[in-house]
């Protein structure tokens, strides 16, 4: 069966017909992403990438988001706006007080800005903690320049640089708790801010500002009203300082994607506007959609108005923007065999790493981590995290477990607002399979071999996680009971691996591969 959805929107008094979205047949259908018919279905990226901002140079587009407190930000690439691969990292640590001891949980990076100016990309963002950020690099793959400490400020957030016509830099920003909006003038080399500031506008929650000059308006872009509720509201004026005209142009309305807002405005070659925002999805975090746009009166027109009320809506399944060409279907990558000497992009540590104890290369084609003393696992330094993908998906590793010491834990871990291990221990000369949730073994029995077979079953629409455990790769049992998990410390759900141990710095592990299976798109590019 197909339904086909026509819509018909006015631009400048005439009718422009966007092209019609086909809902594929059920036998075919994706349930996020790329449909592979020349349409997609929202989120086009089912993981939490929250808070993105995206831009366009050339025929590519690029998006950074916030990562918080895992270890660094991610860039991704994409050709056609809806399939995107991992492109760089632009930092792998925080060189300030907590980060070695892991003291700062929702911290880090929130909501970057990404630009391209003067030949060069650039990232801004502001910490709660330590102040406001940026790097830049010639080539969006890398290398990022070191971080720059711009000013070492609390509680500021959302920053967005913006070079004008006339070669004046400002930096819009706002304050952690949600607004004012506030523009600075800045040196045109992005180091410093050269004033305290002038507040332009001042609404409820109103924060994420992003600055756009176009036909001689400048335009802020912002969310507010909040992560969950929240709407997209449009500023513009003829001076960046104001005063500023106001207009809502998204909102949920009838629909069930909640607090649609906080992203990008992004034009293609080809004169076609689109909207990136995020939607925060209990467990996954925020994922990130895409709306349809084009502009009225000055105005841009967001989703479909479709109860007439003057706001847009965000609309489910749309046709994709136009490439020229055929696209490949490609998703961030997710498995590793781990034998690069490099770590896969997909990788970000939970606070600063020690690099001493992990490693590529010991054992080639393993991931080898000697264990470091910690009291718990919200404490264990190096472990190594991944964002959890769709709605549904299995992950599953090899461990090798034949240097173990006294006191040491390792395995895998659902991470959120509680955390849920699934792992080797040796206590009191014995090895043991065990369960634990939030610091506390529920199940415990023990176990001999060298290697064992983790794996994580999750079902994030019933917010279902259930971990199960082989020794022979091929039949698996069911370890410790299912379980729900949480958004937590402003992240989705993650997927992680992890080794310490509670009473000195002794034993390791190895990992020689991992593997996750899916409900995205019908990869042809599974990089």
């Amino acid at each position: 069966m197909k339904n086909t959805i026509l819509f018909l929107l006015g631009i400048g008094g005439a009718i422009v017909s966007f092209a019609q979205s086909y809902l594929p047949s059920p036998t075919s259908l994706n349930t996020w992403g790329d449909q592979g018919n020349g349409t997609y279905i929202n989120p086009i990226l089912n993981a939490d990438y929250s808070d993105p901002d995206v831009i366009r140079v050339g025929n590519k587009y690029y998006m950074v988001a916030s990562d918080f407190h895992f270890l660094g930000m991610q860039v991704l690439e994409s050709e056609d706006m809806v399939n995107w691969k991992l492109l760089s990292q632009v930092y792998s640590r925080f060189d300030f007080p907590g980060w070695d001891t892991n003291e700062h949980y929702a911290g880090g990076s929130w909501a970057p800005s990404i630009r391209h100016h003067d030949g060069k990309f650039w990232v801004f963002f502001c910490t709660p903690d330590e102040g406001l950020f940026m790097s830049n690099a010639a080539n969006p793959a890398g290398p990022w320049s070191p971080l720059v400490n711009v000013c070492h400020v609390e509680k500021w957030e959302d920053p967005c640089p913006f070079w004008d016509d006339d070669g004046q830099a400002y930096l819009g920003r706002s304050i952690h708790g949600a607004g004012p909006i506030i523009i600075h003038k800045m040196s045109p080399d992005g180091t410093k801010l050269l004033d305290e500031g002038r507040t332009v506008y001042t609404g409820p929650v109103a924060e994420g500002t992003k600055i756009h000059k176009i036909n001689g308006y400048y335009y802020l872009s912002i969310p507010e009203g909040g992560v969950s509720e929240g709407w997209q509201t449009i500023l513009r004026s003829k001076n960046i300082y104001g005063p500023y005209e106001k207009k809502v142009v998204l909102e949920q309305g009838s629909t069930n994607i909640n607090g649609p807002h906080q992203g990008a405005m992004v034009d293609t070659p080809y004169g076609e506007w689109f909207f990136f925002h995020f939607q925060q999805y209990n467990p996954l975090g925020r994922v990130v959609h895409l709306q349809p746009m084009h502009w009225k009166n000055g105005w841009p027109v967001i989703g479909v108005d479709m109860d007439m009320n003057g706001i847009g809506e965000p609309v489910t399944v749309w046709t994709k923007p136009r490439t020229g060409k055929q696209s490949i279907i490609t998703v961030p990558q997710t498995d590793d065999d781990f034998s690069s000497e490099k770590l896969s992009l997909q990788w970000q540590f939970n606070h600063n790493p020690e690099n001493k104890a992990w490693s590529l290369t010991e054992q080639k084609g393993m991931l080898t981590f000697h264990a470091l003393k910690a009291s718990s696992f919200k404490q264990a330094r190096n472990t190594l995290t991944q964002k959890t993908m769709g709605y549904k998906g299995t992950t599953t590793t090899k461990m090798i477990y034949t240097e173990l010491a006294e006191g040491q834990y390792c395995g895998l871990a659902c991470i959120g607002k509680e955390n849920y291990l699934i792992g080797i221990a040796k206590q009191n000369g014995k090895t043991f399979l065990y369960f634990e949730k939030d610091g506390i073994i529920k199940q415990k029995e023990t176990i001999s071999g060298e290697d064992i077979y983790l794996r994580l079953e999750a079902d994030a629409k019933e917010n279902n996680y259930q971990f199960l455990a082989s020794q022979d790769g091929k039949s698996y049992k069911e370890i410790g009971t299912s379980f729900n998990m949480k958004f937590g410390n402003w992240k989705g759900v993650r997927i992680g691996l992890y080794c310490y141990n509670t009473q000195s710095a002794d034993g390791k592990v190895a990992f020689d591969w991992f593997q996750y299976e899916h409900d995205g798109p019908s990869i042809q590019n599974k990089h």
